[in-house]
């Protein structure tokens, strides 16, 4: 307990299980498209595949976490037969 006191005294917090969960599902989705993209040869695909494993990165919140989330994987289902 005294080792999650220092942290929080630093700033740092533990994300919640929901955001923890949300990484977990949108980076194994984003690693599906990925494979999707390079298989089918659509690249737009393969890059929202990268962004949706590398955004966690980026987001701290858990409901915009679970907002880029959900975007980047409407975009993905709609651009999956573009070239």
């Amino acid at each position: 307990m005294e080792d999650l006191n220092s942290l929080q005294s630093l700033g740092l917090t533990l994300p919640t299980p929901a955001y923890l969960i949300g990484a977990i599902i949108f980076g194994l989705l984003g690693l599906a498209g990925y494979r999707y993209g390079k298989q089918r040869a659509r690249p737009y695909v393969k890059w929202l595949g990268v962004a949706l494993m590398l955004y966690p990165y980026a987001i701290s919140e858990t409901w915009q976490l679970y907002a880029v989330g959900l975007a980047l994987c409407a975009a993905t289902y709609w651009l999956r037969n573009q070239d």
